[in-house]
């Protein structure tokens, strides 16, 4: 097997060598996100900056295999995550572009979430997974846009409103608009920083009323009809309510 070949079966086999690897590439996404928020408190001492080149290169190694695996790699280019990536390059090897772009990294965990193979694998190694399944990722939808605007506030204010120190700052204030709260102690500065207290307000609610959507309604478990294609049924189901055919849930059980 060739290199190439090898590197197409890690990122998108179905071995477990390849389910362990995209594990760890999740490992690596949650330990940037904390590693971003932990060091906006700090005042950047020469080990950080080294630790930013570290994750910036390992960021476009990554971009650089996935691009030389991809049959059209153009098409890489029309994906959000690719410029997220490319952006978090950007903002670790060059932080005069703003080390609160790299928060954008986190758009790289929601792509892997919701990849088939991570989430069929989610469902096969954790047996609880499946019934709460719609609450993780609406939550994680939730959590990604939370972070992702905290990090465009935070690179848009930081230095130029006052209000916003770190992305604590930038956090409650994006917490307190979502939310329609508005206490007033914390306001953007500028026409771009109202816009993206504008986005937070439209799109945030949705995603928090999605997240409210599948916290109190019925809990369902996800497994597709094979006569009429249903996909969500009760957990203790044994025959579709949409055609009546029996469906094979897999369970412990026990409800």
């Amino acid at each position: 097997m060739t290199p190439k070949a090898r590197l197409q079966a890690l990122y998108k086999g179905d071995s477990p060598a390849a389910y362990r690897f995209r594990y760890g590439l999740l490992a690596f996404d949650l330990v940037t996100v904390l590693f971003v928020i932990v060091t906006s408190f700090l005042a950047h001492p020469p080990l950080v900056e080294a630790l930013d080149a570290v994750f910036g290169v390992l960021i476009l190694t990554d971009f650089a295999l996935r691009l030389w695996i991809a049959r059209r790699p153009a098409r890489l280019f029309l994906r959000l995550a690719t410029w997220a990536d490319l952006v978090a390059v950007l903002s670790f090897l060059a932080p005069i572009a703003g080390e609160g772009l790299g928060f954008l990294r986190v758009l790289r965990t929601l792509r892997l979430l919701h990849s088939y193979q991570i989430l069929r694998r989610l469902r096969q190694d954790f047996p609880g997974f499946r019934g709460v399944e719609e609450i993780l990722l609406a939550g994680t939808n939730l959590t990604v846009f939370l972070f992702v605007m905290t990090g465009l506030i935070y690179a848009s204010q930081v230095g130029v409103n006052p209000e916003i120190r770190n992305y604590a700052d930038a956090l409650y204030f994006t917490v307190t608009t979502l939310t329609t709260t508005g206490f007033g102690d914390i306001t953007p500065m500028g026409s771009w920083g109202r816009m993206l207290a504008v986005a937070v307000m439209i799109f945030g609610v949705s995603l928090f009323l999605r997240l409210l959507q599948v916290l109190f309604r019925p809990p369902k478990v996800r497994q597709p009809c094979a006569s009429c294609g249903l996909l969500l049924h009760d957990p203790d189901a044994v025959h579709c309510k949409h055609c009546g055919a029996l469906v094979n849930i897999p369970t412990e059980g026990e409800l």
